[in-house]
Order: structure tokens, then sequence, then C-alpha cells
């Protein structure tokens, strides 16, 4: 199996970095590859950690999610979706930071939210991804086309 590892440089337009993507998928299929993996929050490059929560979808609905599922169907490709902000249900403050797996036929195949968020603080410097992101729970791995796949971020 051909795999691709998109790199992009994702900027705080939404649109913008779904088209980006979608081209970088499509150019990937056309150089063979079966399997597509985006990076993480390629859809946004926030200006701080909060502009996730002004982009977050529900699941199976919205732009981001539209987009991963149009172009693994188009280009006949399963696509690791990277990373996008995933709302929590009752709750507006927070979001998971969610890789969605499309089939080649575009239908959502896994879901992994990022378990192990980052955090430092050397004394002088603080920054913690669990202000604004919940962890997930529970590891995934699939099966593409005879290949088993575990997702991490």
């Amino acid at each position: 199996m051909k795999i691709a590892a998109v790199q992009m440089v994702s900027t705080p337009d939404v649109a913008r970095n779904l088209e980006a993507a979608n081209a970088l998928v499509a150019r990937a299929a056309a150089e063979g590859a079966e399997l597509v993996v985006l990076p993480e929050y390629f859809c946004l490059m926030g200006r701080n950690d909060r502009d996730k929560l002004g982009v977050a979808e529900h699941p199976g609905s919205g732009p981001i999610q539209q987009m991963l599922a149009q172009a693994a169907k188009a280009h006949g490709v399963w696509l690791v979706g990277g990373t996008l902000p995933m709302a929590i249900e009752g709750n507006a403050e927070r979001v998971t930071n969610t890789n969605l797996v499309y089939s080649p036929r575009g239908e959502l195949a896994a879901r992994y939210d990022k378990m192990h968020l980052f955090r430092y603080d050397n004394g002088t410097e603080q920054y913690d991804e669990g202000r604004v992101l919940a962890a997930g729970t529970e590891p995934v791995a699939f099966d593409a086309a005879g290949v088993r796949v575990g997702l991490s971020v």
C-alpha cells in the first residue's frame, strides 16, 4: 500500500485550508497513494487556542467533515483527516482534538480523540492544551485494505 503523509502550512482561514488540503489529497491520489494522512489541525492554525472553539464541528456535520468525506470518495483513498476541533455536547469551553478516517467510499471508518495532551512549564513559559481540549480515553485502530492502522496524534 502506498501511503502519503501530507505537509501543509495552515492558516486561520478554514476555507482556504480545506481547499489546499483537498488539492494535496488529489495530488497524492494521482501519484498512487491509497492512504493519505493530513497533519494535525490541517484545517486551522488559529491565532490562539480558543479559536478552535469557534470552528468546532458536531459529529457528522460541518464543512471540514464534508470536505474529508468528499475528498476520500472523489479520489478513492483512505483519508486520515489530520485533526479537527470536535464540539463536546454541553461544554462550550472545550473541544476534542479529533482524528477522523474516511473510507474510499467517503464513509466514516474511525474516530480517535487525542489522548495525550501537550503541556509544559519551564518556569518562565507555560502552555497547556488541556485549557481548551478534553483528552480522549480510547486507543483506536482500523483496517484499510487489509492493513491495520493505529491512530495517534
